[in-house]
């Protein structure tokens, strides 16, 4: 079943590992077949270089595993939440990754300082909230997507691909599993920019964001609705 989206969803949870965005195995990468309603996940807790393509679970959007012997990840109540309510989105991942991580911890959003930034990102990229004792409590993985989605409320998920969760880590999202990785490549190194951007000036309060036309211009050369960058297909 769906072994073609396995592939896709095994062959981007190994981009985490080439592009060091996990330690261990904290992270997963998700992929899902709209046409079906069925998503495919990395398992959890199973070591990235023992990992195949049929170990990944399916799963239809209510979480019920309809094939697979092993435990999806734990954070697939998260994924489902997304994909429930971001309906053009076909990828998500979830990493530790360290610059953005000091971020989510600091509670801080990543500001828009440069055009690599603005080229990915149509704007700060937001932090959520911190999570009251009821919701760790309860639904904890379910209840971290609420707070996303939350978060994400009157901003684009086609424009903004990632949210930080607040003294936790990144989410991001994507057209595809592949894409959502790439998200969490380019957001790790912004991150890591913008931490030393705010050192060289003297903090964040003293940092200005870069000029709004500048942000316009390099989001929408690659993603607008007269996008121009690379190749015409």
């Amino acid at each position: 079943m769906l072994e073609e989206l396995k592939e896709q969803v095994y062959e981007a949870n190994m981009m985490l590992v080439e592009y060091n965005l996990v330690t261990f195995t904290w992270g997963n990468v998700s992929g899902i077949d709209r046409k079906s309603g069925l998503m495919v996940i990395k398992p959890s807790g199973v070591e990235y270089s023992k990992l195949k393509p049929s170990d990944l679970p399916v799963l239809d959007l209510e979480g019920n595993q309809v094939e697979g012997d092993l435990k999806p990840s734990s954070d697939t109540p998260t994924h489902l939440e997304l994909y429930r309510r971001f309906p053009t989105i076909g990828g998500v991942t979830h990493t530790h990754s360290q610059w953005a991580t000091c971020f989510a911890q600091a509670g801080r959003a990543i500001r828009t300082y440069g055009t690599t930034h603005g080229d990915y990102f149509d704007g700060d990229i937001p932090c959520t909230r911190k999570m009251t004792p009821e919701e760790i409590a309860g639904q904890y993985e379910l209840e971290t997507g609420h707070v996303i989605v939350e978060t994400m409320k009157g901003i684009d998920p086609d424009r903004m691909h990632a949210v930080l969760v607040h003294s936790h880590a990144p989410f991001t999202w994507g057209a595809s599993a592949k894409g959502s990785v790439e998200a969490a490549v380019v957001l790790e190194y912004i991150a890591m920019m913008a931490y030393h951007t705010e050192q060289l000036s003297g903090g964040a309060e003293s940092t200005e964001r870069m000029q709004e036309e500048l942000l316009r211009r390099h989001f929408d050369r690659k993603h607008g609705p007269n996008a121009y960058y690379g190749q015409k297909k």
